[in-house]
């Protein structure tokens, strides 16, 4: 894969570039969503609980002329995203917020659930969200700025063990489509982006508990999956059209892929 750092134009230093708040950007489409907007100007600000991943994102970043900056922050609790937007707010306008935060947890049928995996993809891809989304709304707002939201597939068309995400996914897209309706009239974009198959180090992994046997199961004989890169360009393409043009939805998948059910394997 090319490095879309070094065929984007930086910024340059005198330009004050736009400001855009990534969650979920320790790894995965949030990662690859925070590089391929420095690359094309924008200020990044990178928001995730880990730390450590932070900062070899920022570092790397800024290695290759980009802007980016990271802010510690979990989503689903009130105090840490409270701080991080006052940290956030406290810098500068934000032109953009791009919430790729999000987990699947488990694939068990209704009948079995477990009601901590519900719990935790509720407090995440849902109430997550709509924090972030409320306390940036306003500056948001001053700057004629976008919101975006990674959902998915899953919140389109239901299937069997995925009750739960598809569930918090099918929220996650409704929220953003009465957002929409609310604001008309406000300076403000809300998109929603809904991937299908992607293939990234941890989705699957987080999803079946560590067991890599079973994570590896669902891309395999998939030929050409989507990789974090398809769905960050989409993104960057979505937030670069002028203010007044609403990217309502964007659905995104891989050729070999019709539907979650209808799926083409290489035997």
């Amino acid at each position: 894969m090319a490095d879309s750092v070094n065929q984007k134009t930086i910024a340059k230093p005198s330009e004050p570039a736009r400001r855009a708040v990534v969650t979920g950007a320790s790894s995965g489409i949030g990662a690859e969503t925070a590089r391929t907007l420095a690359a094309d100007g924008w200020g990044v600000v990178a928001l995730a609980r880990r730390e450590d991943k932070l900062k070899a994102l920022a570092d790397s970043i800024k290695a290759k002329g980009g802007s980016c900056e990271y802010v510690v922050c979990d989503i689903t609790d009130e105090g840490s995203t409270n701080d991080a937007v006052k940290t956030i707010v406290a810098e500068g306008p934000v032109k953009a917020l791009v919430n790729c935060a999000g987990a699947a947890f488990g694939k068990d049928p209704v009948a079995t659930a477990n009601l901590d995996d519900w719990r935790g993809m509720y407090e995440l891809n849902v109430l997550g969200t709509l924090r972030i989304i409320q306390k940036l709304l306003p500056t948001l707002k001053e700057s004629e700025g976008t919101v975006l939201i990674v959902s998915s597939t899953a919140g389109i068309e239901p299937y069997e063990g995925g009750s739960g995400y598809c569930a918090s996914k099918f929220a996650e897209r409704v929220m953003a489509r009465v957002l929409r309706l609310e604001q008309i009239g406000e300076p403000i974009r809300v998109i929603d982006v809904s991937p299908g198959l992607v293939q990234t180090e941890e989705f699957s992994l987080k999803r079946f508990g560590g067991d890599h046997s079973k994570a590896d199961s669902v891309y395999e004989g998939v030929p050409d999956p989507l990789h974090a890169n398809d769905i960050a360009e989409s993104i960057r393409w979505a937030v670069d059209l002028p203010d007044t043009v609403d990217i309502d939805s964007i659905v995104i998948r891989p050729r070999a892929e019709g539907s979650y059910t209808k799926l083409y394997r290489k035997k």
